[in-house]
């Protein structure tokens, strides 16, 4: 399965970005310019099921994984990558890791488990439910919300597939945790990244960095510590 990507900027090193369920490439909007500033050619993927890729109603996991693999490889296939993965992404990200084999891999406020098993057809209708109340009015509530996020965010709503997400979640389940190396950065409090698994992706290597206060999207809420907290990839050339 080959992803719909937006590209830009220019640079030996790829910076792959993976949303989270309900959004899109465009939801890093903000983020992008940065990177390209920064010396990266930039690949914003649309993960199965959102924006402008491929539907899939029994995708898993894997699947996911294997066709940000497939897309990133087709577009760049010798060049390193840093990838940041977003809730949903940061999970595929996981899932992807051991064949994309990343530089340097930031997962950012994601779970890194589903436990599967979900009833298929009230799922998606809850997906669904969820997608129809992402109306701009809706989305305008959120306080660290710009307008732009709003727009990015309502339409990336609009093309999402519920039955393609809903899916994930109906097989068997798994657990894909973040490779020795890979940073987490969390939000403090996190509902994703809780104190005892923060502690226990220490022990396995993993660098752990939390922002006070931030939401779930937490360049959003967070823009400026979010940057200063991945200085391996948003620093200064």
């Amino acid at each position: 399965m080959r992803l719909n990507v937006v590209e830009s900027g220019q640079g030996d090193r790829v910076a792959l970005l993976l949303h989270g369920m309900f959004g899109s490439a465009e939801s890093w909007w903000r983020v992008t310019p940065l990177l390209e500033q920064r010396g990266f050619r930039v690949l914003a993927l649309d993960l199965p099921g959102h924006g402008l890729s491929p539907r899939r109603a029994d995708l898993t996991i894997p699947q996911a994984a294997e066709a940000v693999v497939e897309t990133v490889r087709s577009v760049a296939p010798r060049a390193p990558v840093f990838a940041i993965g977003h809730s949903y992404g940061g999970l595929v990200l996981g899932a992807a890791a051991r064949a994309l084999g990343p530089e340097l891999a930031v997962h950012v406020d994601a779970p890194f488990s589903i436990a599967g098993g979900q009833d298929r057809y009230m799922l998606i209708e809850e997906y669904e439910k969820n997608r129809r109340s992402r109306t701009p009015e809706h989305l305008s509530l959120r306080d660290h919300y710009s307008r732009t996020d709003v727009a990015v965010e309502a339409r990336a709503a609009e093309r999402f597939d519920a039955a393609t997400s809903a899916s994930i979640s109906c097989g068997p389940g798994g657990e894909w945790l973040p490779e020795a190396g890979a940073i987490v950065v969390r939000a403090d409090p996190s509902g994703w990244v809780s104190d005892a698994d923060a502690r226990r992706f220490e022990s396995l290597g993993v660098d752990v960095r939390s922002i006070p206060g931030a939401a779930h999207s937490i360049w959003y809420s967070h823009f400026d510590e979010f940057v200063a907290a991945v200085p391996e990839m948003f620093g200064e050339v």
